[in-house]
């Protein structure tokens, strides 16, 4: 009978967007950590609990902890740049529709009056619908050009990323 060697195994539980789960399951496998389970927490609409565990025995630990850290920070400026698309086209469609609506409330107010100031009515109206109508050709707008300005950022991390786990990967094969 074949007698198995003890493994002492180390875990971690980390708490990803689905997003970037596959870069994840990726990038940990270059640190020596294998993908035990994923499951989605009941609070995190969008992500997922991933856990992972690796032999506590491995070497070149202390460098590839390091690595390990320095991909977990890479991969939150992807985040984040991803993020920074939207932030900006939203901030503008939001502020200008909000205006857009104060006008159309300016609107409904003086068509209330006693008596009726319908010219008044006309007038906020008109800049209450374009108001309304504007923010998604803003969003659009802005949302395009950032995604042009940042994609090559982006591109360019995952380049820094693929860097790292390769360096692990080597660490991890001698």
């Amino acid at each position: 009978m074949s007698e198995k060697k003890f493994v002492g195994y180390e875990y971690v539980d980390i708490t990803v967007k689905q997003a970037m789960e596959s870069v994840y399951v990726d990038g940990y496998a270059n640190f020596g950590w294998n993908l035990e389970s994923t499951s989605t927490p009941v609070a995190g609409v969008g992500s997922v609990v991933m856990r992972f565990k690796r032999d506590r025995k491995i070497g070149n630990k202390a460098e590839l902890t390091r690595l390990q850290r320095q991909f977990d920070s890479y991969v939150e400026e992807v985040e984040s740049l991803e993020n920074s698309k939207v932030i900006k086209a939203s901030i503008v469609a939001y502020s200008i529709g909000i205006i857009g609506t104060a006008f159309m409330a300016g609107s409904v107010f003086s068509s209330t009056h006693e008596p009726p100031m319908v010219v008044a009515c006309i007038i906020f109206a008109i800049p209450g619908f374009i108001g309304w109508i504007l923010p998604y050709f803003c969003f659009e707008g802005i949302y395009r050009k950032r995604i042009t300005q940042v994609t090559p950022l982006i591109n360019h991390k995952y380049d820094e990323i693929y860097e790292i786990c390769e360096k692990a990967n080597s660490l991890l094969n001698n």
